[in-house]
């Protein structure tokens, strides 16, 4: 489960987040490539745009529930 207290700094403000466990996997960029970018300094991928409409929020909870490490969360 995504730690909130653990998010990475880089996440845009709002209720998706990525901590900061990402194993750098690509898995959620892949689902989800307008919502997840990675940080090539850091190694670790992280929410540059929040979901808005059906769409994107059906694609980042796509994204959330496939991820091997439960790195993304949802506070909403």
């Amino acid at each position: 489960m995504a730690d909130p207290d653990d998010k990475n700094p880089l996440n845009v403000p709002g209720r998706y987040y990525n901590d900061q466990t990402c194993i750098d996997c690509d898995l959620c960029r892949e689902i989800a490539p307008q919502i997840f970018r990675r940080d090539d300094d850091e190694g670790l991928t992280y929410v540059w745009h929040q979901p808005h409409g059906g769409e994107e929020i059906a694609l980042a909870e796509a994204a959330r529930h496939a991820c091997p490490t439960e790195t993304i969360g949802n506070d909403g």
